[in-house]
C-alpha cells in the first residue's frame, strides 16, 4: 500500500478525492497496489462530507508521517503553496500540481529539488487541465526539436469569444454572463488580461528549449480591447477570433507572444470552441500535431493531477527524467515575430497602401476601412502604423 495526501479541498482538490473515491479498483490495478488518501488538508471544516474521515488542518502531519509517499498540491497561488512544496519534496515525498503560477516561477528549481532527494515533481495539470501535454513534451517527442507551439490555453477567454463571435455580443455584456455562470472570476484580470495564457507557454517553452523562461518576459495582450466590430471583419475574411499563445523557435532561442489573432478556417485552432483548449506543436521530424480536450474544470484538471499521481507511485525511488534547467532562456526580441496583420483605419484605402500590398475587408462599418497587411514583422508594422489613425490592429495566425 503506498499512502498519499491532497493538499486544497477546493474545487480540484475536492476532484482529485472524488476520482480517487470513484476509480479506487482501477487506479489499484494500475499501480500495482493499493494508492490510499491518508489526508486532505484544509483549514476549513465539511461536515457531511465524506473527506472529514480524512481531513488534516495541520501540514506538519503529513510533512511528519513517512509512510506518506505522494503529495498532491493543489492549493493554487505561491505562498503557502511553494514552501509546502519544498518542504515535502525534501522530505523525501514526490509532489503532483496542477498550480500553473508555482509552476511558471519556481518550476526549475522544484524539480532539481526533487532530483536532489530521488522523488519527482509532476505538473501534467498546469496548462491545459486534462489535456496531456506535458508527458508527450517530456517523453513522446524528446527526439524532435520543437519548432513552433501555438494554443488556445485559457477557456474563460475561448468561452467569451465564442459568445461574442455567436451571438455578436460585446465585451462587458460577455463577462457579465460569464461571471454569473461561474466560468469568470469576479476579478477576472488573470483570464482576460491574458496573464494565465502567458505563464501557461512560459511552461511549454521552457520544457520545448529545456531551459527557465520567465513568463515577465513573454508579451502579453488580453480580450479587453476586442470588439463585436472586429468580429464582423472577422467573419467577412472567413476567420475566428482567438487568444493565442505562440512560442516559435529563433536561431538558438524562442520568440513568445500572447495576443488575441484570426485563426483562418485551414487552421485546426479555428473549430476550437467554448471552454475548450487545444495545443498545436510542430516538431523538425514529426511536423505538426493537435492536443485538444478540456482545458479547466473540476474532474478533467482532477483526472491530470490522479494521473501523475499514479505515475509516481509507479516510479517510487525513481526519477522521471525533466529537461528544464534553472539557467534562463533569453527570449528573441518579439519585433521579430513575423505575420499579417488586420488593420482598422478612420481613413480611405489609399493610406493603407503604406503597408504594401493588402486585402481590403468591406464589413460595411462607415467610417472606416479594415485590410491585412502582407507578412512583416512586429517592428515593421510598428513603423509604417506610426504616423496614421488607428483604430485598431489584430494579428493574423500563420
Amino acid at each position: 500500500m503506498i499512502k498519499v495526501a491532497i493538499m486544497g479541498y477546493g474545487t480540484v482538490g475536492s476532484g482529485v478525492y472524488e476520482v480517487f473515491r470513484t476509480n479506487k479498483t482501477s487506479i489499484d490495478k494500475k499501480v500495482g497496489q493499493e494508492l490510499r488518501v491518508q489526508y486532505v488538508l484544509d483549514l476549513r471544516e465539511f461536515p457531511g462530507d465524506p473527506v472529514m474521515d480524512v481531513l488534516k488542518h495541520d501540514f506538519e502531519d503529513i510533512l511528519n508521517d513517512d509512510e506518506v509517499k505522494i503529495v498532491a498540491e493543489v492549493m493554487g497561488g505561491l505562498h503557502p503553496a511553494y514552501e509546502f512544496t519544498r518542504r515535502c519534496l525534501e522530505a523525501g515525498k514526490s509532489v503532483c500540481t496542477s498550480n500553473k503560477e508555482l509552476v511558471a516561477e519556481h518550476g526549475a528549481e522544484l524539480i532539481q529539488i526533487a532530483k536532489d532527494h530521488q522523488v519527482n515533481y509532476l505538473f501534467e495539470a498546469s496548462v491545459g487541465g486534462g489535456i496531456p501535454i506535458i508527458r508527450p513534451l517530456n517523453s513522446s517527442l524528446t527526439a524532435d526539436v520543437i519548432v513552433e507551439i501555438s494554443g488556445i490555453l485559457n477557456g474563460t477567454t475561448n468561452y467569451m469569444l465564442t459568445k461574442m463571435s455567436r451571438e455578436g455580443l460585446n465585451y462587458d455584456d460577455v463577462l457579465k454572463e460569464a461571471q454569473a455562470k461561474g466560468y469568470a472570476e469576479l476579478h477576472p484580470e488573470a483570464d482576460v488580461e491574458g496573464w494565465d495564457a502567458c505563464r501557461k507557454i512560459a511552461i511549454l517553452t521552457s520544457l520545448a528549449s529545456g531551459n527557465q523562461v520567465d513568463f515577465k518576459d513573454i508579451y502579453t495582450e488580453g480580450i479587453t480591447k476586442v470588439t463585436a466590430e472586429d468580429f464582423a471583419y472577422a467573419k467577412k475574411a472567413g476567420c475566428a477570433i482567438k487568444l493565442l499563445a505562440v512560442s516559435k523557435k529563433q536561431g538558438d532561442t524562442y520568440c513568445v507572444m500572447v495576443a488575441p489573432a484570426f485563426v483562418r478556417k485551414e487552421n485546426p485552432l479555428y473549430m476550437v470552441n467554448d471552454v475548450f483548449n487545444a495545443v498545436c506543436v510542430e516538431g523538425n521530424m514529426l511536423g505538426a500535431s493537435m492536443f485538444y480536450g478540456s482545458g479547466a474544470g473540476k474532474l478533467p484538471t482532477a483526472s491530470a493531477v490522479a494521473g501523475d499521481m499514479v505515475d509516481a507511485a509507479r516510479h517510487l525511488g525513481k526519477i522521471i527524467t525533466t529537461f528544464w534547467n534553472p539557467q534562463k532562456l533569453e527570449l528573441a526580441p518579439v519585433g521579430e515575430m513575423t505575420h499579417r496583420f488586420f488593420v482598422r483605419m478612420k481613413s480611405d484605402a489609399k493610406d493603407a497602401k503604406v503597408f504594401g500590398d493588402v486585402e481590403m475587408i468591406d464589413a460595411k462599418i462607415k467610417g472606416e476601412i479594415g485590410f491585412m497587411t502582407p507578412v512583416m514583422s512586429e517592428d515593421a508594422f510598428a513603423r509604417k502604423a506610426k504616423n496614421l489613425d488607428i483604430i485598431s490592429m489584430i494579428r493574423v495566425a500563420g
